[in-house]
């Protein structure tokens, strides 16, 4: 798939993006729910190289390409490795995925109620080896812990402002300012959060197009102005902690917005599974992520 073809799919957004890009202190927890205990890595190396295996293994399996999967998110070392003799980005489009790179560094701590991303000093080296190896756009992300209009704005404004670089670079950015779901004034700061994005959106030139990764919102159908912005490729929403079937339900009263889900695709997955139980299981998440995607 070349860039315009991967564009096109992402905005017809007939399926789901797939969220692979556990990194650093969350890999650990991510190979636990998979069945891999702490004493079977004793480096990073041996660690990575266990998520490595797994998140291969997902790729690889039948259900994987049957076309409802539509992008995938991957982290830096995910991209640097191999699935199957290829690149995985090269893997992950002989099968129809787009793919997509966590660029983010982590977060600051608590301040106005947001934790902002941390200065994003790799940045221009990761964006220049991101193009080099294919790479259809990238996905970075902020929290939201409370409705705090002057933290929202931040957050907001610093996504807004590294994705104009992303841009420059060639990629397409996925913002992700995440609001906390278990916040309880998320009503109140969703509607902070939407003007803001529109603020921003706005504001960019004709031939600028960015995505949005969202949590799904507690009012159903409230980002309908961004899915229908021009200036937003698509918009897809985070599982931010539900399990499959609830964040299931939630998405589907959201027409138009699409998933991006990591726990709720990958929860019931174990190593210890045969390959057909293994796909069989991917494939059941896959079919019902889908279809609260596009039903």
């Amino acid at each position: 798939m070349n860039t315009a073809e991967m564009t096109a799919k992402i905005a017809a957004g007939n399926g789901f993006i797939a969220a692979l890009d556990q990194s650093g202190g969350s890999t650990p927890k991510a190979l636990r729910g998979y069945g891999v205990e702490d004493s079977e890595w004793s480096s990073d190396e041996e660690m990575f190289g266990k998520i490595h295996e797994m998140r291969s293994r997902v790729i690889t399996s039948p259900s994987f390409s049957n076309g409802k999967v539509i992008g995938a998110i991957l982290f830096e070392r995910t991209m640097d490795g191999e699935v199957d003799g290829q690149s995985t980005a090269d893997a992950l489009k002989a099968r129809g995925v787009v793919p997509f790179i966590k660029v983010d560094q982590g977060l600051m701590d608590e301040a106005d109620g947001v934790q902002m991303m941390k200065p994003l000093d790799k940045l221009p080296a990761l964006l220049e080896k991101s193009v080099a190896k294919g790479m259809f756009g990238t996905k970075m992300r902020s929290v939201i812990k409370s409705a705090n209009p002057k933290g929202i704005a931040a957050v907001v404004a610093q996504q807004f402002e590294v994705g104009n670089q992303i841009i420059d670079a060639g990629l397409m950015p996925i913002l992700e300012p995440e609001y906390d779901i278990t916040a309880t004034d998320r009503v109140e700061g969703e509607e902070i959060l939407k003007a803001e994005i529109l603020k921003h959106l706005d504001a960019l030139p004709d031939d600028r197009q960015v995505m949005l990764k969202l949590s799904i919102p507690a009012t159903p159908g409230l980002y309908g102005e961004l899915i229908d912005h021009p200036k937003v490729l698509q918009v897809v929403a985070l599982s931010g902690g539900y399990e499959t079937e609830e964040a299931c339900q939630e998405l589907a009263k959201n027409p138009g917005m699409i998933a991006s889900f990591s726990r709720a695709l990958l929860q019931n997955l174990r190593a210890s599974q045969s390959d057909a139980e293994f796909d069989a299981t991917l494939g059941k998440a896959i079919d019902s992520i889908c279809e609260a995607s596009t039903c």
